[in-house]
């Protein structure tokens, strides 16, 4: 290699450093503008966030704080949490800036819709969650209290509690865009998707029952979505799928 080729290669090099580094800085001062704007607020979004567990607890009955500082730590992590949330569409806006000028134009007009699609099925996980599921779950555990025990519950640990509860439904509605992505590098085709149907089915089930609590309800709540997305995976696969792939899928 000449000089001059390595020296072109060294400021190409360098370009991209400091576009990565400038594209990391907007990044976390945004994610840390909405964090520090949430703040005065950090205590309201617990009381909103606890709301499920406390309309199922007995009257009078209330979250309690094991830990001296569980009172200020709690609220700020969960702000974190919902800012961090809040402000992903702007931390997927700049890694998609720093990305898309390597990219081929197929590429990126696929991306876009596949990063929109991702953005709105997680929300859509993290709301189906709260509203849905996580009524049905704490007025599962309310039940089976034993008679003469206090369900007393840490705030920390609810809090871990819920957010679990979030990542697991909104990365578990994540489903169709993994089953698209894997479609377009290859690494399987639609006929493969459907031909294993059966066996997606039975570890959805399986997962439904390790991430939710033990009753079959909450179970019930997270395997049947994901049977319907694993559907709406499969007509992604096929739409994205090259044209040969898809005849074949049709003809079978």
């Amino acid at each position: 290699m000449s000089q001059d080729a390595e020296s072109a290669l060294d400021s190409s090099l360098l370009e991209h450093l400091i576009e990565l580094r400038s594209r990391l800085l907007r990044a976390i001062a945004g994610l840390m503008l909405v964090f520090v704007c949430l703040l005065p607020f950090a205590n309201r979004l617990y009381a909103w966030l606890a709301q499920p567990l406390l309309d199922k607890l007995p009257e009078g009955a209330n979250l309690i704080a094991i830990e001296v500082a569980s009172p200020f730590f709690a609220p700020l992590k969960l702000a974190f949490f919902v800012a961090l949330v809040g402000t992903m569409p702007w931390l997927l806006y700049q890694l998609w800036a720093f990305v898309a000028p390597g990219l081929y134009r197929r590429e990126r007009k696929l991306a876009v819709p596949l990063l929109l699609s991702s953005l709105v099925l997680f929300y859509a996980g993290c709301a189906f969650a709260f509203f849905l599921v996580l009524p049905v779950v704490f007025g599962f555990l309310t039940a089976i209290t034993p008679e003469g025990v206090a369900m007393m519950t840490d705030i920390h640990a609810y809090l871990n509690f819920v957010l679990v509860i979030f990542l697991a439904f909104g990365l578990s509605f994540e489903l169709p865009v993994a089953m698209a992505i894997l479609v377009l590098m290859g690494w399987v085709t639609p006929a493969q998707l459907r031909e294993s149907r059966g066996y997606a089915i039975v570890g959805m089930f399986v997962l439904a029952a390790v991430i939710t609590p033990p009753d079959v309800v909450s179970q019930l709540m997270l395997a049947i979505p994901l049977c319907l997305l694993y559907e709406a995976g499969l007509i992604a696969s096929r739409m994205l799928a090259p044209a040969e792939e898809r005849a074949s899928a049709e003809e079978s």
